[in-house]
């Protein structure tokens, strides 16, 4: 049986955390990637490894190009093949409107949310494309953000977003024939900590009202959208994204 390797970024907490664990118990082998929260990421791996499979973890920034290389240059040979790619590392920052916004602040969202995504991405392509490589999958987490604008919040990590989204698009496109399946998992509210790091931890009882199911998402409904991309059941699927949203 072949040994399937899966990257996820972004995998410490949260919806990679729980993306990493339901792929662990699915048979696939797990790399996640982690920014400063070591002993977080490495109980991840040691829960994924608990259910069977190799994992492990490593420190990257996706914004930094050349670690975003090293980390893919120096897969483990023992984890397998790389197969499939989840781009869950991304950042927002404290509420804001535009007309407060600084040019860093911007600039370090779109570094990390659009910028990660294309060079993690880049380097999962060159390794899944023939000849060299098997073909395989690459799930995107976006946010319904992209659409909704998050005016009087964070306009700019809604345009990242929507930048993702058109990433997805394209490269699900030039990859198609290489046997690389490309999609975006479109997330709107969702019970995480996130919240609480940027300083609103009432945001999900302010915004769930609004929500036609009247509720957030958990990081498992996340998740298993997430993993059926990945899968071979949506093997006719490319170039998609699927909102994960509750109706929002």
């Amino acid at each position: 049986m072949e040994r399937r390797l899966a990257v996820v970024t972004g995998g410490s907490r949260g919806i990679g955390a729980a993306t990493a664990r339901m792929l662990a118990g699915s048979g696939w082998n797990v790399l996640l990637t982690y920014r400063s929260n070591r002993a977080a990421a490495e109980s991840v791996a040691a829960r994924c490894s608990d259910l069977g499979g190799w994992a492990g973890a490593v420190e990257l920034d996706v914004a930094e190009e050349s670690a975003v290389e090293e980390v893919f240059r120096s897969l483990p040979a023992e984890a397998g093949t790389l197969r499939a790619l989840v781009n869950n590392a991304g950042i927002v920052a404290p509420t804001s409107r535009v007309v407060d916004l600084s040019a860093e602040r911007v600039r370090r969202v779109l570094e990390v949310n659009v910028l990660g995504v294309l060079l993690c991405a880049r380097e999962a392509v060159r390794l899944m494309a023939p000849p060299s490589g098997a073909g395989g999958a690459i799930v995107n987490v976006s946010s319904r953000a992209a659409e909704l604008g998050s005016p009087g919040e964070y306009v700019d990590y809604a345009a990242s977003k929507a930048a993702v989204d058109a990433v997805t698009r394209g490269l699900a496109l030039e990859t198609a024939g290489q046997g690389i399946r490309v999609n975006s998992v479109r997330l709107g509210l969702m019970d995480t900590a996130i919240h609480a790091r940027n300083g609103e931890p009432g945001r999900l009882e302010r915004v769930a009202p609004t929500i036609p199911m009247g509720r957030p998402g958990t990081t498992t409904e996340a998740a298993a959208a997430i993993c059926w991309l990945l899968d071979d059941a949506s093997s006719y699927t490319t170039g998609a994204v699927l909102d994960v949203s509750g109706g929002r």
